[in-house]
């Protein structure tokens, strides 16, 4: 385990690397050693076939790299920051949605470049990634429902503006609506996933929208019995 002393001082040197480098490429050997430690940890990642495996490895190596990020997002300039992409992606993919929007805030306001292996920009790559991510942990148990509806909206709100695929706007609403029903949040989820509809056609949602439509007016058909009876 990195010692706070250690953990400090990687966070101070990826902050001073970061403010000096201003908008230009990052550089410097905070941001070199880094560098290397994201290529051997990209190279084990590339030789596990897995991916729940793959998702588990993203899991425990990502603390390694929880101070440098926090240097960069506290003193950064807008540099551009291969490892910090890479980073979002990987807490992406490790279920830290929360992490990811942290860093996608930094990177869309500074106009960031993804991994040269996209080809889709930033905003459109958060959008995706989240969404499916999103869709991922509603099928498991113990899903944070609520915890995903905010992930879900910040993400939208961030990349509201942002030019991107109807489709992968579709997704995003689609990921949000089933987070607003999951939470209960009929009427809201119904708004959204017509929204998915919308935007893409093929999304699949059309029988979920007829699903909640029934469940809406049941519920509003119970709620009217309910008054009905108290006032008797």
């Amino acid at each position: 385990m990195t010692s706070p002393a250690r953990r400090h001082f990687q966070r101070v040197t990826a902050a001073l690397a970061a403010a000096d480098a201003g908008d230009q490429p990052m550089q410097g050997a905070a941001y070199e050693l880094m560098q290397a430690a994201l290529f051997e940890d990209y190279r084990r990642l590339k030789s596990t076939q897995s991916m729940e495996r793959k998702a588990e490895i993203k899991r425990e190596i990502l603390p390694n790299y929880a101070d440098y990020v926090a240097g960069v997002l506290e003193f950064g300039q807008g540099a551009q920051d291969d490892v910090l992409m890479r980073v979002m992606l990987w807490r992406i993919d490790a279920g830290d949605i929360a992490g990811a929007v942290a860093i996608a805030r930094y990177a869309i306001k500074h106009d960031l470049n993804p991994p040269d292996q996209f080809e889709r920009g930033t905003a459109a790559i958060i959008a995706e990634e989240v969404a499916d991510q999103a869709l991922k942990l509603l099928d498991a148990e113990g899903a944070d429902v609520l915890a995903l509806v905010t992930h879900l909206i910040d993400v939208e709100v961030l990349t509201r503006q942002a030019d991107m695929h109807d489709q992968v706007r579709a997704k995003l609403f689609k990921s949000l609506g089933y987070a607003l029903r999951a939470a209960g949040q009929l009427s809201e989820a119904l708004a959204t996933l017509e929204r998915a509809l919308e935007l893409n056609d093929k999304v699949g949602v059309k029988k979920d929208i007829e699903r909640l439509e029934r469940e809406i007016r049941q519920a509003e058909a119970q709620h009217q019995q309910q008054d009905a009876a108290d006032q008797a």
